[in-house]
């Protein structure tokens, strides 16, 4: 590697490079560079330090925590941390009710989040996730070159060059875990004039003010929710109806900890919930007039307020990328991926943390991936690790071998534990492949999509999945001479697929590879 002149660092995979000063990673030639902090970025950097893989990590942020030192804006996170769980903390099944915790091999390096709470709440503060980033960043060792903000992309034969506020960086690969925090506003008129949910002020200067909030999804909720007590009245507008988690049996929707505003709605309370297009926004001498179209075809309506804020989204950052080929896709351009999460249009070129929404799996009954959230995307950092040693360094670390008296066993365990398996329902799988020389190998957690639409051996795969009525259930996945064939087994109250049923319709399933 080709390094601009500095002195003392270490590099991630713990060699020294000569020539770093106390900030790692001075512009120059790398392997890989991986661009972000946040937690996408460092579970993929321990998971590439852990295989062996050297790269280099560069940020835009002063520290580790990516949005999470700027939002949610009402502190406290949508996805929880249980300090007491039906299994032992620190274990890996332990992390199906942690979910803000990174993942590490280590045991001492697990379930840091739960150590940082103050009890008050099983909903992290958002100080506390970020010292959890950091706490694990700093106790496993990753480093990063922060205050590196990445300004512009191109690509030289066959080496992306990134051009940031430190120097120029150039490398065969490139993975952007650069995140979804961008505020978005769509073309409305008037809606310049109105803050953006980024730019939301303190909750005691909206005290007796008229606050019409654009937007009906779960940040709109998440300002009502906080404004509740501050704010005279609340209207949230948009042209679809307003979707609950609670009635979608999913994470799609409005999550149950921001409905206090819905219940005010329907009580009456004070708190408008409207099914509108909203059709502008104008400026009136005591603050906004803003013009509506009732979805249900009974007109405009017009409404005062003190204010205006859209809780209408983000995007992701990506600079020149679109203009380097990368496609993206839907209102938020993300980038479209495979299911390694790379980009479909510009090869070597991947993403991670939030961005791997765009490797959409299969979307069995329309339910999306948890890819957005921590608790997913962890995950996708591991494999996407693994497939990147493999595909560049040569890096392929041995599988375990099972007896086939222990096949059934293992499976019905990972279906009713495997905290892959229950974040990631319909996403991730467990897979055993079977080979004439080697045996029943166990190829580890893998995108459920690969296995359904790739060829190989002889196999199976298992997944949690759940329906549009609530239920959870075990699914298995057959490989038989590259013919695949999809069996459910029966759902249980308990969530507990141990049972003697669940052995002999698993048994059965495997008869054709077992």
């Amino acid at each position: 590697m080709a390094h601009a002149p500095e002195r003392g660092a270490q590099a991630t995979d713990g060699h020294a490079l000569a020539g770093l000063a106390e900030q790692p990673f001075p512009a120059g030639d790398y392997p890989l560079v991986v661009v972000g902090s946040g937690p996408g970025g460092i579970q993929l950097s321990y998971s590439l330090t852990r295989l062996g893989v050297p790269h280099a990590v560069i940020s835009a942020d002063s520290a580790p925590g990516g949005m999470f030192r700027r939002w949610p804006f009402f502190q406290r996170l949508l996805s929880w941390t249980k300090p007491h769980a039906p299994v032992e903390r620190g274990t890996r099944f332990y992390e199906r009710y942690d979910w803000n915790s990174l993942v590490p091999d280590e045991d001492q390096h697990r379930a840091i989040q739960p150590r940082l709470m103050d009890g008050t709440s099983y909903f992290p503060a958002r100080s506390e996730m970020e010292q959890n980033l950091a706490t694990f960043a700093r106790d496993t060792g990753i480093r990063a070159r922060y205050d590196c903000k990445w300004t512009a992309t191109a690509r030289d034969q066959g080496r992306f060059i990134l051009q940031t506020t430190s120097g120029e960086y150039r490398a065969p690969v490139v993975v952007f875990a650069i995140g979804i925090a961008q505020p978005w506003k769509p073309d409305i008129p008037g809606i310049a004039d109105a803050a953006h949910y980024a730019d939301t002020r303190s909750p005691e200067t909206y005290a007796g003010k008229r606050i019409f909030i654009i937007g009906k999804e779960v940040s709109a909720f998440e300002l009502a929710n906080g404004l509740l007590p501050w704010a005279k009245q609340i209207v949230l507008a948009s042209p679809r109806p307003i979707q609950l988690s609670v009635v979608t049996k999913s994470l799609v929707g409005v999550r149950a900890r921001y409905v206090q505003p819905y219940e005010d709605h329907v009580l009456g309370g004070g708190v408008t919930v409207l099914n509108a297009s909203i059709d502008e926004i104008a400026r009136t001498p005591g603050g906004y007039r803003v013009r509506t179209t009732r979805s249900d075809g009974g007109g405009t309506m017009s409404f005062e307020a003190d204010d205006v804020i859209a809780t209408t989204g983000f995007t992701p950052p990506l600079g020149d990328l679109e203009k380097l080929g990368v496609v993206t896709s839907g209102r938020e351009r993300i980038p479209s991926q495979t299911p390694f999460f790379e980009s479909i249009s510009v090869p070597d070129m991947y993403f991670a943390g939030t961005m791997t929404r765009g490797a959409q799996g299969l979307k069995k009954h329309g339910l999306p991936s948890s890819s957005g959230a921590v608790h997913g995307h962890r995950y996708n950092a591991r494999i996407l690790a693994r497939h990147i040693a493999q595909k560049y360094f040569g890096i392929d670390p041995a599988r375990p071998q099972l007896k086939r008296d222990d096949v059934l066993g293992y499976l019905l365990s990972e279906l009713t534990h495997a905290p892959e398996l229950w974040h990631q329902k319909s996403y991730l799988a467990r897979s055993l492949l079977f080979d004439a020389k080697r045996g029943i190998v166990d190829d580890g957690i893998v995108p459920l999509q690969l296995f359904v639409d790739g060829a190989g051996p002889d196999g199976v795969a298992v997944a949690v999945e759940a329906n549009p009525a609530g239920e959870i259930y075990p699914a298995i996945y057959v490989r038989k001479d590259n013919a695949l064939s999809e069996h459910l087994l029966p759902s249980n109250p308990l969530l507990d697929f141990e049972t003697a049923e669940h052995k002999a319709e698993l048994s059965s399933a495997l008869a054709p590879v077992l």
